[in-house]
C-alpha cells in the first residue's frame, strides 16, 4: 500500500516561505497522480496543487498561482510544495496525496479521486 508522509509546516509571517514535503512509500516511484490539499476548520477541504510526475505538467489553483510551485525528485521519491509570498489566507492543514491515473480528474484540477493521504501538516501564517 502506498503511504505518504509530510513534513515541512511551520508558523511564518506574511510574505515568508515554506516547502512542504511529502515522502513516497511502498512504491518504487512516484504515483502517476500527486496533489496538495488545505483544510481550515468550517470549510471543505480545496486542492491547490496537482503534478502528474510520467507527464510532466503541474496545474494550480488560482488562489496559488504565482506564489506556489509543486515539484518532484524522483531519486528522494519525494514530491514538495514550495510555497512563496504567503498570505494570512494560506493558513491550513495542508495534505499531500497520490492516486492513479485514471482518478485524477482529467483536465480538472478538482474532480480527482485521490486514494492515498497522508497525515497532514499545519501551516500558519501571521499578519
Amino acid at each position: 500500500q502506498v503511504q505518504l508522509v509530510e513534513s515541512g509546516g511551520g508558523s511564518v509571517q506574511a510574505g515568508g516561505s515554506l516547502r512542504l514535503s511529502c515522502a513516497v512509500f511502498g512504491l518504487p516511484y512516484i504515483p502517476p497522480c500527486m496533489g496538495w490539499f488545505r483544510q481550515v476548520p468550517g470549510k471543505e477541504r480545496e486542492i491547490v496543487a496537482r503534478i502528474l510526475p510520467h507527464e510532466g505538467t503541474t496545474n494550480y489553483a488560482d488562489s496559488v498561482k504565482g506564489r506556489f510551485t509543486i515539484s518532484q525528485d524522483n531519486a528522494k521519491n519525494t514530491v514538495y510544495l514550495q510555497m512563496n509570498s504567503l498570505k494570512p489566507e494560506d493558513t491550513a492543514m495542508y495534505y499531500c496525496a497520490a492516486s492513479w491515473i485514471q482518478y485524477c480528474g482529467g483536465r480538472s484540477l478538482g474532480r480527482g479521486d485521490y486514494k492515498f493521504w497522508g497525515q497532514g501538516t499545519q501551516v500558519t501564517v501571521s499578519s
